[in-house]
C-alpha cells in the first residue's frame, strides 16, 4: 500500500530526527521525492543517548502486567488509506510476553474520541498504548487530548528537547527553518506535565510517555513503534517466564465442518484445564487448529490427540504465518 501524504510527512519530521527511522519505513520514490527538501542531509550526528533507569513498579512490588487494550489513533486508518500493521505487532507482542490483550479500538484524531478511551481503558487495563498522533502538524493531538483526559498542563520537556536539538544539529535544514517551523517541530516535545518520560534507546530521542502508571504514547510510524515497543520491555514489570502461554498450532486439510464435532467435544473436556481451542479455516486448503495453555506438555500432549484426530500435522508460528500472508507483517 501506497504510503499517505500524511505518513509521509510523519516519516520526514521524525526521520529527520531519528537516524536509525530510515531503513525502517520509507515512502515510495515517487511521494518521498515530492516531500523530501532539496538540500541533502548531513549524515546523522554519532549520538550515543543515556537510557532512563528502570522505574519502580507502577503496580506495585511483586505484581506484573496481565491485561492490556490498545488504541490506535488516525482518520487515516478509519478512512482506509493506511493499513494498521502496529495493532498486530502489538497483540503479538503481548502473547509472546504472557499480557492477555483484551482489547483494541481505532479511533480518529478527535480530542473526544481521545480522552473518553484513554480514560476507559487506563481504568480497566493494566498496560495500555497509543499509537499515532504525536507530530508536528494540527491534526497531531494524542499529547494534547491525553493532558485534558487526565488534567494535566502541556509543557516541554527539557530532555527531550535536547536530544532532539543534539540530533538534529548537523542537519543544513536547521538553520533554515522560520520561528513558526520551529515551534511546529518542538510541539513533538510537548508532554502532559506530569507523564513518566523513559527513553529506551541509545539512538532514538523520542520518549515512551507514560501516564497514570499504565498508558505508553508511542508513534504511528510501523518501525519507529516496534522499536520502541520492543525497546520498552526492559522497563515494564513483565509476567515470569511461568506464567506465559504456550500455542500449539496443527494443520489439517480436512473442512471445518468435519472436526467441528471433535473439536466441541475437546473444549469441553480441556475447559476447566485452563486450556483453550480455536479453530481458523484458509480457505479452500484446509483448517489450523489452536491449543493453548500454561502447560506446555499438557498442551503437547493434547496436540498429538489433535494430529490423530483430524489427520493432520503440527505446524510452527513461521509457517502459519507464512501461509497466511503475514510474514512480512
Amino acid at each position: 500500500m501506497l504510503p499517505t501524504a500524511r505518513t509521509c510527512h510523519r516519516l520526514l519530521s521524525l526521520s529527520r530526527h531519528l537516524p536509525t527511522v530510515r531503513t525502517m519505513s520509507t515512502p515510495t520514490p515517487s511521494s518521498a521525492a515530492a516531500a523530501a527538501p532539496t538540500t541533502t542531509a548531513a549524515p546523522p550526528a554519532d549520538v550515543h543517548f543515556e537510557l532512563s533507569p528502570v522505574p519502580p513498579n507502577p503496580l506495585g512490588e511483586g505484581r506484573w502486567i496481565k491485561t492490556a487494550g490498545a488504541l490506535m489513533i488516525g482518520d487515516e486508518i478509519l478512512n482506509g488509506k493506511t493499513l494498521d500493521r502496529n495493532s498486530n505487532y502489538f497483540a503479538r507482542y503481548c502473547f509472546e510476553n504472557g499480557i492477555e490483550l483484551k482489547r483494541i479500538e481505532v479511533i480518529p484524531d478527535d480530542e473526544d474520541e481521545i480522552i473518553d478511551a484513554s480514560r476507559r481503558m487506563v481504568q480497566k487495563y493494566d498496560f495500555v498504548i497509543t499509537s499515532g498522533g504525536i507530530g508536528p502538524t494540527h491534526d497531531d493531538i494524542t499529547y494534547e487530548s491525553l493532558a485534558k483526559a487526565f488534567n494535566q498542563p502541556l509543557e516541554h520537556h527539557a530532555e527531550t528537547l535536547r536530544r532532539m536539538i543534539e540530533l538534529s544539529k548537523h542537519r543544513p535544514w536547521i538553520h533554515t527553518q522560520t520561528d513558526e517551523q520551529r515551534k511546529a517541530r518542538e510541539r513533538m516535545a510537548l508532554f502532559p506535565a506530569g507523564a513518566e518520560t523513559i527513553f529506551i534507546a541509545k539512538d532514538i530521542w523520542v520518549p515512551v510517555v507514560r501516564l497514570e502508571g499504565k498508558l505508553c504514547v508511542f508513534p504511528g510510524i510501523p518501525g519507529l513503534f516496534q522499536k520502541m515497543l520492543d525497546g520498552l520491555k526492559a522497563f515494564l514489570p513483565l509476567p515470569p517466564p511461568s506464567e506465559r502461554p504456550f500455542r500449539h498450532q496443527i494443520f489439517t486439510s480436512q473442512p471445518e465442518s468435519s472436526i467441528a464435532p471433535y473439536l466441541t467435544d475437546l473444549q469441553k473436556r480441556v475447559k476447566e484445564e485452563g486450556v483453550r481451542v480455536g479453530s481458523y479455516p484458509l480457505l479452500m486448503r484446509g483448517v489450523y487448529v489452536s491449543l493453548i495453555g500454561q502447560d506446555e506438555a499438557r498442551v503437547r500432549e493434547l496436540g498429538q490427540e489433535v494430529e490423530r484426530e483430524t489427520q493432520g500435522k503440527v505446524v510452527t508460528e513461521e509457517e502459519v504465518r507464512e501461509a497466511k500472508g503475514l510474514s512480512n507483517l
